[in-house]
This record gives C-alpha cells, sequence and structure tokens, in this order.
C-alpha cells in the first residue's frame, strides 16, 4: 500500500449517530475507517434532537445532554392543544455533544476517524473487497480498501447510488431552523404548529440546554414546491403570529438545515458486504422523523452483528441485522407513512380538526402516534377512539339540525 491507500476491514460512510454507533460496538481489533464530510462531529446542526427521556436512559446516554420539556402545545390556524402525553417525556438532545459522545466510545478501538473528507465512488474489486475513493477539502484522493462498507451517509445514500443498489429518494422532508436567545420564552416548552403557514408539512419551537430558543420549519418536497427557509422567514416576522404561539424572537439568529428521505421503508438492508444504516435505511419515524433513537439502538446493532460477519467471514449475522431491523421497524413504518401521507395532503380544515381530535384521545394513542410505534392493539384503540370520536361529533350535529327544525 502507498501513503495515499488505506485498508480496512470497515469503511463507514457518514460520522452521524447511526455510523457512529456501528463503530461503537465493533470488536476492538476490527480495523476501521469513518469517513465524515464535515470538519467537526456534531456541526453544523442537521437535525432538531428531538427524543424522549425513556430512550435517552435505555440507550446510556447521559442526562446532561439532553434538556427536559414539561408542556407540549400544539397550533393549527383556529385551534390550540395543550397535551397529555402521561408518563412519558419529552426531551431535546444537546446533538454536538451527544455525537462527540458517541464517537468517543470507539476512540480505543482501532478505528481512523477522517473529517473534512468526502466519499466520492466505489467499485467492486475482483478479490471481492471494495476501492472506495475519497477527497479531502484539500482536494486530496486517497483509495480505501476494504471488505465491508456501511452506508450512513443519510439522504445521499453515497454508496448505494455509487454501485447502483437503491436510487436516491425522490421524496425528501426539507427543513430550516432559526436559533435565537432564549430570553423571555419558556425553558421547557415544546410547541407544534401547521396549517397555512406550513403547506405540506409543520413547523416547531422549543428550548435548548444552551439558553437558546430554536424555532423551525420542515416541509415534504416534491408535495410542495415551498421553501421552507421562505416560510420560516414568514412565520418570524410575523409578529400577532408569535404573540399567538407565545414566542418572543429577538436578535440575529444562527441557521440549521436539515434533510430526511421521506419515502416508504425499504426492507432490505444487506446488499453482499455493503449494508445501509440510519437515515439511509429510513430509520426515522415518518410520523415527525425523528430518528436519532433508532439510529443509535440499530447502529450498535449492526456493530455487533457486523463484527460477527468480519470474524466469521459468514452472513447469517448481517442477515439477522436485517431481520431484525424488518421485525421492529416494518409493520410500524408502513402505519406511520400512511399517517405521513395523509398529512402531506391536510387543508387548514384537516388540521383544525386533528387539533380538535389530539385533545380529545388519550396519552397512549398520542405516544404512539408520534413515536411511529403501531402495534395491533395501539391501532384497535386509536381506531375505537377515533370511531367514538366521529359518531360523537355527528350526534352533536344531529341534534343543532334537529333543533333548529
Amino acid at each position: 500500500m502507498d501513503d495515499k491507500t488505506l485498508s480496512c476491514d470497515v469503511l463507514i460512510v457518514g460520522g452521524g449517530p447511526a455510523g457512529l454507533s456501528v463503530a461503537s460496538t465493533l470488536p476492538d481489533d476490527v480495523k476501521t475507517v469513518i469517513v465524515h464530510q464535515d470538519q467537526e462531529i456534531g456541526l453544523p446542526i442537521r437535525t432538531s434532537g428531538a427524543c424522549w427521556l425513556q430512550d435517552v436512559e435505555r440507550l446510556g446516554i447521559p442526562q446532561d445532554m439532553c434538556k427536559r420539556m414539561a408542556s407540549t402545545e400544539v397550533f393549527s390556524d383556529n385551534e390550540q392543544a395543550t397535551l397529555d402525553l402521561g408518563e412519558v417525556v419529552p426531551v431535546i438532545l444537546d446533538t454536538p455533544r451527544l455525537y462527540k459522545w458517541l464517537a468517543q466510545q470507539s476512540d480505543h478501538k482501532d478505528r481512523q476517524l477522517l473529517l473534512g473528507t468526502k466519499f466520492l465512488t466505489t467499485r467492486a474489486r475482483t478479490d471481492g473487497r471494495y476501492a472506495s475513493t475519497i477527497r479531502s477539502r484539500d482536494r486530496t484522493e486517497m483509495q480505501v480498501i476494504s471488505t465491508y462498507i456501511v452506508d450512513g451517509s443519510g439522504w445521499h445514500f453515497s454508496v448505494l447510488d455509487a454501485l447502483g443498489l437503491v436510487a436516491k429518494p425522490e421524496r425528501l422532508a426539507v427543513g430550516t431552523e432559526y436559533e435565537y436567545p432564549l430570553g423571555q420564552n419558556p425553558p421547557d416548552r415544546v410547541i407544534a404548529f401547521a396549517g397555512k403557514k406550513v403547506p405540506a408539512g409543520y413547523g416547531w419551537a422549543f428550548p435548548t440546554a444552551q439558553g437558546s430558543v430554536r424555532i423551525g420549519v420542515g416541509v415534504l418536497q416534491p408535495d410542495t414546491d415551498q421553501s421552507p427557509r421562505k416560510l420560516l422567514d414568514a412565520v418570524v416576522q410575523d409578529k400577532p403570529y408569535l404573540a399567538r404561539l407565545g414566542l418572543d424572537l429577538s436578535g440575529t439568529p444562527v441557521v440549521h438545515g436539515g434533510i430526511l428521505p421521506s419515502v416508504a421503508y425499504g426492507e432490505r438492508l444487506v446488499f453482499g458486504n455493503v449494508i445501509r444504516v440510519g437515515d439511509c435505511a429510513n430509520f426515522a419515524t415518518p410520523t415527525i422523523g425523528e430518528g436519532i433513537r433508532v439510529c443509535i439502538e440499530l447502529g450498535r446493532l449492526l456493530g455487533e452483528e457486523l463484527g460477527q460477519a468480519v470474524r466469521t467471514g459468514q452472513r447469517k449475522p448481517l442477515k439477522r441485522y436485517e431481520r431484525i431491523c424488518r421485525r421492529k421497524l416494518a409493520r410500524d413504518y408502513k402505519w406511520g407513512f400512511l399517517v405521513n401521507r395523509r398529512a402531506a395532503r391536510y387543508k387548514p380544515a384537516n388540521w383544525n380538526a386533528a387539533v380538535r381530535r389530539m385533545r380529545q384521545v388519550g396519552p397512549e394513542a398520542l405516544v404512539a402516534t408520534f413515536r411511529g410505534e403501531f402495534p395491533l392493539i395501539k391501532i384497535m384503540q386509536i381506531s375505537r377512539n377515533l370511531i367514538w370520536l366521529l359518531i360523537r361529533a355527528r350526534w352533536r350535529r344531529l341534534r343543532a339540525a334537529l333543533g333548529r327544525g
């Protein structure tokens, strides 16, 4: 090997939560190279960091890396609701610190982290290994020879696209966030808003652990051709609307932006020695697009199974990873994607009705929908509650009509 060629067992493309979690559970002696396009882990910020306290505890994430929310509110054009989530506590993760912490979990291993380095392409060699071309910020190109490649490149689908295995997603959730000083805003309140201000999407606002408040807008493209940044500008410039949301924004904001695939869950994750994980595997929930917890959990699973594959040369561990992911996600995400598709077609009147329903359904149904978890018993409960609400609404209309008669 020359000084422009690296050799490893596993090449991980992408230093986000999924790729870093894979590296964290690979055996210490498995030689690993991580290629990450940004010059620093966790920056720039590309995600809101929404999560749940129960998952933070289950995954062993230090709790000082999240901010607990005490209240959750939703707004449509004509309706407002404070949601009862029961014992479930939403949190906002400090993603730069969290991602750095995830990276540290593999610092002691035979792992090389290449920052500010772009994956360009790859090809299969005749010996069964892969030759990947990467480029540093100074335009220097290198070759990485690996037995396995993990595609954790998010919506880019970099490896899968280069090998012609899976086409890049055509439907994307595109978001823009502004971060302001916290000021007089409540330190533990998260809100969501939808309707005329955000066609084919929704907006959000929440405080952070760093003494700031972030407000964002996300839309589904090509469901709409609207720019999330222009929509967000219209929101933050509308003082009466901000007052209705209970927000007081001042100063020059820091701008964040991110993109997620918004397509149906694809059950095939393993293509020989190429494996996908994270957003590239559509792990973000199709309902509200929060996927860090899923990326960490299933990234760790892939690291364990891939370690077994490296040591034994067998494909069974990778197929087990694919099977466990399918069992965990396929059914729930099918229902969640139906919710996603329906919400994308909502008009303002539909959002008003949706917020009214949120005031009346129980915590279990709300949490299940937000988390994208739809086991049969919860589907039956949600359906029963919605049918009962529809019956009550129609009965009220009938009584009103009879009264007028």
